[in-house]
């Protein structure tokens, strides 16, 4: 049965706020874990996730190298060939599916992360990209966040548990995949759509989607991705009849095309909080200080105060990013001849729509903000309309209890995710799905995608620790 928001949320704060047995607490805050296991551990991910960075798995050379590595350790610490798959659509973009079994009393959990990472210029970094490098405090490489980290975390959990003899409740599936950034052979959705057998679940956990939030060092949120924005693009064009250069117009398709995107770039979304992102807000608010504290608090007004919005979207992109759609220009081409008048100009306009944000409303909107009927609109590229994960105990107490034992005082909230994950396959194909992840990174300096991409060491081990304590809790005899 669909649940309310409204009702998934004050179950989900009462979860939180709720004292739990001592046989359920003690999976998530036992001590029992020696330092000497934590430093063995340690230095296997760091080991894994060094393999991983250095290996190259940008579109043009796929993941088969990487999976097939991971496969290799899989087997070295004692899981057979049969529970490990290495298979995908072609020889270069394959994906590892791992079946770690448990005694079947429920039904299997699934674990995702995606292997492939977005190209890295070596002449755009600092360092070699794809060189793993520890300094100052941080792990260096291209995808050290995005997200062979978590990754990492899952392939050293399953070694371990191995090691310990841990028998869980359930078949624990772990699926390293290719193409999430980009490609033709995305690997969650292979795998689902044609060895569904291999990954089907209760419900899947996508790190990708979840993480925690520093703020001047600190951990101050740790979010639990229930939903994502919408990926649309529009390609825009203007038409022109051309002509000598030498002979110039004021009908240029460059300058029509130029000025519907300065309106474009003047122009913001209305602000549409919903029950996830309302109390995202709630809950940050008592972290912040001074006046973005009281922005925050003035947004959650009915109506929001617009100055407070506007102020509170200049300070940080990703606060305005959850308040409203966003339409940004990513591509543009025009003319044919330095010496010629365009007769054609062309922009790619990306969006990130509100779940509940129609397509067709967007359109609209663009062409009548763009101003000008010479500016044809035409959708390109559109993303699968999933539903909304319903927040269930299971996987938000285990989440809160955790954190609050490793970095109290974090804020667990459910969030809506900006960008796009693998997870929307699987809950097109009714496997809910939980961004939960505890790798923590500098809210004000997200370097994902980006020059000199890096993870702090301590939050890399931490969030490892976190992975291990995660999937035992979702897995244990204890955890009803």
């Amino acid at each position: 049965m669909k649940l309310t928001i409204s009702f998934i949320l004050a179950t989900f704060l009462i979860l939180l706020g709720s004292a739990k047995s001592d046989n359920v607490r003690s999976v998530f805050t036992q001590s029992s874990i020696s330092s000497d296991a934590n430093s063995e551990y340690h230095k296997l991910a760091r080991d894994i996730l060094k393999e991983l960075i250095e290996i190259n798995t940008t579109s043009r050379y796929g993941s088969t190298k990487a999976a097939e590595a991971m496969a290799a350790r899989l087997k070295s610490a004692g899981f057979q060939a049969s529970d490990i798959q290495v298979i995908g659509p072609d020889l270069q973009h394959k994906n590892l599916v791992l079946r770690f079994r448990g005694n079947g009393k429920l039904k299997p959990v699934l674990f995702i992360s995606h292997l492939d990472v977005v190209e890295a210029l070596r002449d755009d970094w600092s360092v070699d990209p794809f060189t793993f490098l520890e300094k100052d405090g941080y792990f260096y490489g291209r995808g050290t966040t995005d997200d062979k980290c978590d990754g990492a975390s899952f392939i050293v959990s399953l070694i371990r548990f191995k090691k310990e003899g841990y028998i869980p409740n359930r078949d624990i599936i772990i699926a390293l995949t290719a193409d999430e950034e980009m490609g033709n052979a995305n690997g969650v959705d292979w795998l689902i759509t044609n060895h569904r057998e291999l990954i089907d679940a209760d419900f899947c956990i996508n790190p990708d989607g979840g993480g925690g939030d520093l703020k001047n060092g600190k951990p101050v949120t740790m979010a639990i991705q229930t939903s994502e924005k919408l990926y649309f693009s529009y390609r825009l064009e203007v038409k022109n009849k051309g002509g000598h250069s030498s002979l110039p117009v004021k009908d240029n398709a460059i300058y029509t095309l130029a000025s519907g995107l300065n309106r474009l770039a003047n122009y913001n979304f209305p602000v549409r909080l919903n029950e996830t992102t309302r109390n995202y807000f709630e809950k940050i608010a008592s972290g912040e200080t001074g006046q973005v504290k009281s922005d925050i608090l003035a947004i959650l007004t009915t109506p929001p105060d617009t100055i407070a919005v506007e102020r509170l979207a200049a300070s940080s992109a990703y606060y305005n990013a959850i308040m409203r759609t966003t339409c940004v220009a990513t591509m543009m081409s025009a003319g044919h001849a330095e010496n010629a008048l365009p007769q054609t100009a062309q922009a790619i306009i990306n969006c990130r729509m509100l779940p509940d944000e129609g397509p067709d409303n967007v359109m609209s909107i663009l062409k009548t903000v763009l101003g000008d009927s010479k500016i044809s609109v035409t959708c390109i590229d559109s993303s699968l309309i999933a539903p909304l994960s319903p927040l269930r105990e299971d996987v938000t107490g285990p989440v809160g209890q955790i954190a609050s034992s490793m970095w109290p005082g974090v804020n667990v909230t459910p969030t809506m995710a900006t960008g796009a994950s693998d997870g929307k396959y699987l809950r097109l194909h009714g496997i809910p799905v939980y961004g939960v992840s505890g790798m923590f990174t500098d809210m004000d300096d997200v370097r994902a995608h980006g020059k000199d991409e890096r993870i702090g060491v301590k939050e890399f081990y931490d969030g490892v620790d976190f992975m291990y304590r995660f999937i035992k809790a979702l897995s244990s005899e204890t955890n009803p």
